[in-house]
């Protein structure tokens, strides 16, 4: 197991890579730590959870409400946890969102620490310390902005999962390689999801360089003043699509790269827009879509990234180097209507 120690902010994050879940117990304390997940991971995990305090919830984006939150906090009331208990999130984004929220509103934030147990929580959700729920069909709207104790990389854990949660997680790979990484794109371009399902030591190596490429960009930026804004790429039409239409979060962060990169070619002369969707492709993910450009638009104006009447959208000029480009709202509905 390789122990990292990255300082991001005030806090210093503790990232364990190689690790195995029967080592949790030399990160935490068995007696002072509760674990919270979702039905679908306790039941692949239970024998390895055998005394440790758990608290289970229902699998879902749906469940990532403040309702669930307060249903947690009831339960850490009732479990006595105190200022010197250790929360862990073990699951995917939704779960390590909601612990991350929990964990600092919780006697005005404990200890807390994810093991991401889906490829999109190890390579994008965990890293970077953005918590929150959702409000409707807006995204993250109420949350946090705090770094967890320890993140916990145990890629073992990914092999349970079906195909479509790792085509999720190889859209967020993807979206690096595009604004940060181009030997990454060249690499991803060789090869596909089940390549890496069967290649053990070089998923592993994958997840390590995604988790520390976003880490970078988050050292440098962590309240998304500048350079962070670059990891939304692909998000702002995403996010207004994912909860309108039904998609997992890698599906519509997909089509979103795939419109960006045409707003690229438009704006920005960005000339690799075909090979970045049949990358896209590739792995599985979903390029083009029918979408009602009036109601994805109406969600789009509630965006975070919005500043009064302008949009922060992130295009490319070229892939591995993503760029942050504010364009009047009128011309982001205007351009969306015309691809």
């Amino acid at each position: 197991m390789e122990i990292k120690k990255i300082r991001i902010g005030q806090t210093i994050t503790d990232y364990y890579f190689g690790a195995s879940l029967s080592q949790l117990k030399n990160v935490a304390d068995k007696k002072h730590s509760i674990i919270l997940t979702d039905e679908h991971v306790f039941e692949v995990c239970k024998s390895k959870l055998k005394g440790w305090n758990t608290i289970v919830i229902k699998a879902g984006e749906e469940y990532k409400i403040q309702q669930t939150a307060d249903t947690v906090i009831d339960s850490l009331i009732e479990m006595e946890a105190d200022r010197k208990t250790t929360l862990i999130g073990l699951g995917g984004g939704v779960i390590t969102d909601l612990a991350g929220y929990v964990g600092a509103i919780y006697m005005r934030g404990i200890r807390t620490g994810f093991i991401p147990t889906s490829l999109l929580a190890m390579v994008d959700a965990s890293i970077g310390g953005k918590n929150g729920v959702d409000v409707e069909v807006y995204k993250n709207l109420v949350g946090t902005i705090r770094q967890p104790s320890f993140l916990f990389f145990d890629t073992s854990l990914l092999q349970t999962l079906p195909m479509a949660e790792w085509q999720n997680g190889f859209a967020e790979i993807i979206k690096h390689a595009a604004i940060k990484d181009a030997a990454m794109f060249r690499e991803l371009k060789e090869h596909d999801a089940a390549w890496f399902q069967k290649k053990k030591s070089d998923l592993a190596a994958l997840v390590r360089r995604n988790a520390l490429l976003k880490t970078k960009v988050v050292q440098l930026d962590e309240t998304e003043q500048g350079d962070r804004k670059l990891l939304n790429f692909g998000h702002t039409l995403g996010h207004a699509l994912e909860n309108q239409y039904e998609l997992s979060h890698g599906q519509a962060v997909s089509i979103g790269m795939t419109y960006a990169a045409h707003l690229s070619e438009a704006l920005l002369g960005f000339k690799q827009a075909a090979a970045l969707v049949k990358v896209i492709d590739q792995y599985g993910l979903p390029t083009y879509a029918d979408f009602d450009r009036t109601k994805v638009f109406d969600v789009l104006k509630h965006d975070k990234k919005r500043d009064r009447s302008n949009l922060h959208y992130i295009l490319l000029q070229k892939i591995g180097k993503g760029v942050v480009h504010t364009l009047p709202l009128a011309q982001v509905k205007q351009l969306i209507e015309q691809i």
